[in-house]
């Protein structure tokens, strides 16, 4: 059964659309505040209300994504927020999908669907390339056999690397796939989390930067697995 972590302060409206969930086959578990869904078990979906009292809901996605245990759970926004630039910076900030209240059960249900569909296609592929093992399911990485802690922004960003090993990924590129804009100003973030990745897999000269274009893994072909 697909377990559904409902994030909603509005208590009629929460136990409504856990109703109506629970119907159409979903376990339901309700929180009311962040701190709440932050010390919540893993689900398969969140429910994410953005008005929410101890917590601002789009940084609540972002500290979500942040958690290993949460990086391949499916995030929708359901908030009375429709503004095209609060969209845009919901599904910045992490979220799969976006949806504008009031809503009909049957969109909500056929949009979680369709967010567990896509993520299902990207789990239990397992990367490999030199001394680096991915496993894009788990969101395991180990390097040269030792386990390695990477945040989300991180863990994205070796990935994208990975898929390319021997090539070089532009900057640009590795902006639109982890941080989903091509804004200048985001260089200095990418430089960052590159230079963290580095120090966390140790091993020299593995991650190279390539002058004025972007980023290479200097190792032979990536191997993929299923």
């Amino acid at each position: 059964m697909i377990k559904v972590l409902l994030v909603e302060d509005d208590v009629r409206l929460a136990d409504a659309l856990a109703g109506a969930l629970e119907t159409n086959g979903y376990e339901v578990v309700q929180v009311r505040t962040a701190g709440d869904a932050l010390a919540a078990s893993p689900a398969d979906v969140v429910l994410l209300d953005l008005g929410l009292p101890d917590m601002d809901g789009i940084d609540l996605c972002r500290a979500l994504r942040e958690r290993q245990d949460f990086g391949d759970t499916a995030i929708i926004m359901v908030t009375a927020r429709g503004r095209q630039r609060e969209r845009v910076l919901g599904l910045r900030s992490g979220a799969d999908d976006y949806v504008v209240k009031p809503l009909a059960i049957e969109e909500l249900c056929a949009r979680m669907e369709a967010v567990l569909r896509r993520i299902g296609t990207r789990a239990g592929t397992v990367l490999e390339a030199g001394p680096v093992r991915v496993d894009t399911g788990t969101r395991a990485v180990t390097c040269e056999g030792r386990p390695v802690e990477l945040t989300r922004k991180e863990f994205d960003l070796l990935v994208a690397l990975v898929r390319e090993t021997g090539g070089v990924v532009s900057r640009e590129h590795l902006l639109l796939r982890v941080w989903q804009t091509s804004w200048p100003g985001t260089l200095r973030t990418l430089e960052v989390h590159i230079g963290t990745l580095r120090s966390k897999l140790e091993v020299p000269r593995l991650i190279q930067t390539v002058r004025g274009v972007g980023y290479r893994m200097a190792v032979g072909s990536p191997v993929s697995r299923v």
